[in-house]
């Protein structure tokens, strides 16, 4: 089986070194990791103790990140290496001022891992929910590095709890890991069903990370000017399909109502998609000022790192995502109250089941399921209210993962 995986990684090296010639993504990827130990080797500092934190791309950055300023809050005699496989997360992370050494991780042969920890030598590894890379997991047992993985959630399909000879051999990664902490406890039970015990529910960091960003989200004075006193729906990380209902919805929008649109893509081509299909009075973030703002209709975010912080203002958020290979982050609107609303392919990410569940989000399919939840939430006072404090105290009842997981790593009170 090792062979068959060796074959995977060779060929998915050559089909991504293939794209890179006309894809700007597979592109960065194969730039990002040309000359890698040179670069990597100019940044650590000999004599220094490091901790490894690798995630796949900013959305399980967003997950690591708590463990991170926790860790440098309880123990700042560590340094910590950063290590991303996508270019979306190194990308816009690259300067992330918490970690000291920020690199893109080689692939996973085993050559290249070890190399890799012949150079950072960490004491601890967090690999964050989904990471499980055959031969840097191995390296890291035969050094006897423990390896912990954060928010990691398991389902039935995967190949882990398969009968199969390749699921047999996959979930052997799994002996090799110090510690899982999980999500929840059907992650449990399956991690159970196949003799691991060494796991703890610790619930999902996110929380603690959007916990957070509702206390220090920092004030935008031009969108209070755009807000004023109207209702405002916050349209956030959206995807074509998405903004084709939502736009529908703001072109038959009665007066009174203000809308956000934060696109998940950012470029000049989409932006302008995006405002050629609206016929409202639109705006462009980059160029709002406080003479303009108030006058217009609908504020498109041109650019990236602001949402969190803008669902403050909002009212009502639907996130994007839905209609492709899943919803992007419910949480940081959740965490200011906001009723959520998003596309039909959310059900592997829990908290948008919870809260569907518990009435403080609405899943929907088409223009119709969009109008029917919009309306009820603004013409329903009550409708609103409810669902507001359903997320808003969903969120409060699951922080304090990291502290969980701090404790248990470094022993601490």
């Amino acid at each position: 089986m090792i062979i068959l995986y060796k074959f995977g990684i060779f060929f998915y090296a050559l089909a991504v070194r293939l794209f890179s010639v006309f894809n700007e993504k597979a592109n960065l990827f194969v730039k990002g990791r040309k000359n890698w130990k040179q670069n990597l080797s100019q940044k650590i500092e000999t004599g220094q103790r490091y901790i490894w934190f690798h995630c796949s791309s900013l959305g399980e950055f967003e997950q690591g990140r708590p463990v991170i300023e926790e860790l440098k809050k309880r123990h700042p005699e560590y340094k910590i290496v950063l290590t991303f496989f996508s270019p979306s997360g190194y990308q816009i992370r690259k300067n992330y001022e918490l970690a000291d050494v920020v690199s893109y991780i080689p692939l996973d042969t085993k050559r290249n891992a070890q190399a890799f920890l012949d150079l950072v030598n960490p004491e601890k590894a967090f690999f964050i929910k989904y990471e499980f890379w055959y031969f840097f997991v191995t390296e890291l047992k035969n050094r006897q590095i423990p390896l912990y993985i954060v928010s990691a959630i398991f389902r039935e399909k995967q190949q882990f709890f398969k009968n199969t000879v390749w699921g047999r051999w996959y979930r052997k990664i799994l002996f090799q890991i110090e510690h899982l902490f999980v999500q929840n406890e059907e992650s449990g039970a399956l991690l159970k069903s196949i003799g691991i015990a060494n796991y703890t529910v610790s619930g999902d960091t996110r929380f603690d990370r959007v916990s957070t960003i509702a206390k220090s989200s920092r004030e935008i004075p031009i969108l209070e000017k755009f807000q004023k006193n109207s209702l405002l729906i916050i349209a956030g990380s959206t995807w074509k399909p998405d903004e084709e209902l939502f736009i529908e919805f703001i072109n038959q929008s009665e007066e009174g109502i203000k809308f956000i649109i934060a696109p998940h893509e950012v470029s000049d081509l989409n932006i302008n998609r995006i405002q050629q299909m609206l016929k409202k009075t639109t705006l462009l973030f980059s160029s709002a000022k406080e003479s303009n703002v108030e006058s217009c209709d609908v504020l498109i975010i041109d650019s990236v790192g602001l949402l969190s912080s803008m669902y403050r203002y909002g009212k009502i958020a639907y996130i994007g995502g839905g209609f492709g290979v899943g919803i992007h982050n419910i949480l940081e609107a959740a965490t200011f109250g906001l009723p959520v609303i998003f596309g039909p392919n959310y059900k592997k990410f829990k908290e948008a089941v919870d809260l569907a569940f518990e009435g403080g989000a609405f899943p929907i399919s088409n223009f119709k399921d969009l109008r029917h939840v919009l309306n009820k939430l603004i013409n329903e006072e009550d409708s609103i209210k409810k669902a507001s404090y359903v997320c808003q105290n969903y969120v409060e009842k699951n922080v304090g993962s990291t502290k969980l997981i701090i404790k248990k790593v470094f022993n601490n009170p």
